[in-house]
């Protein structure tokens, strides 16, 4: 998986929006309003962030070598994920797909009412 594969498989998912609020080299995705991940453009190798559940994080951390705490994110409840080849992209997609439903799972019911009438 590289950048632009990450970029379209976000973009596929209902009520994402992509920008850039915190600066040039840090792309974000968002649903209602909340980021569900992030990528660093200014690293010379490819990562980003996803949200986990606090319940499973450790134990991704310990089974994989490609997950880390979370750069610049809280370390509870984000991992880096470096797509160096050791997973497949399926795997890469479950833990964008986990990050997504644990965000979308997480807005207020009037947002996704918003969402989903837009």
């Amino acid at each position: 998986m590289d950048v632009e594969s990450l970029r379209d498989y976000c973009l596929d998912k209902p009520f994402v929006e992509e920008g850039f609020p915190f600066g040039p080299e840090t792309l974000v995705f968002k649903v209602g309003g909340k980021l569900f991940l992030l990528i660093s453009l200014d690293s010379e190798d490819f990562r980003f962030n996803v949200k986990c559940h606090p319940d499973r994080i450790e134990q991704l951390r310990a089974d994989f070598d490609c997950v880390q705490p979370g750069y610049h994110q809280n370390k509870k409840h984000w991992n880096t994920i470096v797509p160096d080849g050791s997973v497949s992209n399926k795997q890469l997609q479950q833990w964008i797909d986990e990050s997504y439903e644990l965000v979308f799972d997480g807005l207020s019911k009037k947002m996704k009412e918003n969402l989903t009438q837009q």
